[in-house]
């Protein structure tokens, strides 16, 4: 037996995974309460808890873990064995250095969640197989994650895929990072009771409306939905992905979404020799970030 593990460390709930590679079977799934900002021991409650399970596998399995890949919001470190910047949640997580905490002798790599659900998805999911895909998750903000010709994009700091700070309207207010106009603040369920002066709070509340014949609520829909399209025509210059994903709560109105989305791409994008990028909705939902976490352990 081959053991490898992938957690995904979410603000409330710790996902994990424990496969057999030389068997490519898959052992266990587990879901672990976060508890953040409780602490035992000076150690995190979710440290405690991601080092009992592991432990409690490795008995279980009779074998040690050959890898070990981590999922976590923030930005992971160059060396990628530890989360280096993660302001207001999590408190305990930066700079703790996993492979040191775990006393373990297997590999361990650290990574962004939304760059392991990238990685997820393009090992087990809707974009398996591809080598140049964006993913853009978008909920209460809008995250992302890109990989071109095959190799996940990290950027100088770990940035990269952070798709809700790009400014569609620099004369628009400033976002919370300071982006004037921001593709998150657009669509994000963060502004949705802004955006429809208080109607809604909640983005499925105003899609139903919409569905429902709303006019009001269908202008505030497509406006939305036309500023998502504006920013995905932007990421396809950028980087020309072969496929753009959707996931994220928002990408659960599916034909509400992609029915407006397209059409307004039908537009927007510069379709070269008619070649159009394909839009899909992610496969893996919850578990992406764990499944790629475990991935990303395995090849790096």
């Amino acid at each position: 037996m081959n053991l490898a593990a992938g957690i995904d460390l979410g603000g409330t709930r710790v996902k994990g995974i424990a496969r057999d590679l030389d068997g490519d079977e898959e052992l266990e799934r587990t879901i672990l309460s976060t508890e953040d900002g409780k602490f035992f021991d000076e150690d995190p409650a979710w440290a405690n808890a991601i080092r009992d399970l592991l432990s409690d596998w490795e008995t279980r399995f009779e074998q040690s873990f050959s890898s070990i890949g981590i999922a976590s919001p923030g930005l992971a470190a160059k060396d990628q064995r530890s989360i280096a910047f993660m302001p207001g949640r999590l408190a305990g997580i930066e700079d703790l250095v996993w492979e040191d905490f775990l006393n373990t002798a297997a590999k361990v790599r650290v990574a962004n969640d939304a760059h392991t659900a990238l990685l997820g998805e393009t090992w087990q999911g809707a974009a398996k197989g591809c080598k140049d895909v964006v993913l853009l998750t978008i909920g209460t903000g809008v995250g992302g994650a890109a990989i071109a010709d095959g190799r996940l994009l990290r950027g100088h700091l770990g940035r990269a895929g952070h798709f809700g700070h790009l400014s569609l309207d620099p004369s628009g207010e400033p976002d919370i990072c300071g982006t004037p106009g921001s593709l998150e603040d657009a669509i994000g369920d963060c502004t949705v009771e802004k955006r429809s002066g208080g109607r809604f709070t909640r983005t499925k509340a105003l899609v139903d409306a919409h569905l429902a014949g709303d006019e009001q609520a269908s202008e505030i829909w497509l406006r939305s939905v036309r500023h998502l399209a504006a920013g995905i025509a932007s990421l396809i210059n950028a980087l020309d992905p072969e496929v753009i994903l959707l996931g994220g709560g928002i990408a659960n109105a599916r034909e509400a979404l992609l029915e407006p989305l397209c059409s307004y791409l039908d537009v927007m994008e510069w379709r070269p020799a008619d070649n159009r990028v394909e839009i899909r909705i992610v496969e893996l939902g919850e578990w992406a970030g764990a499944i790629g976490a475990l991935h990303h352990g395995m090849i790096s």
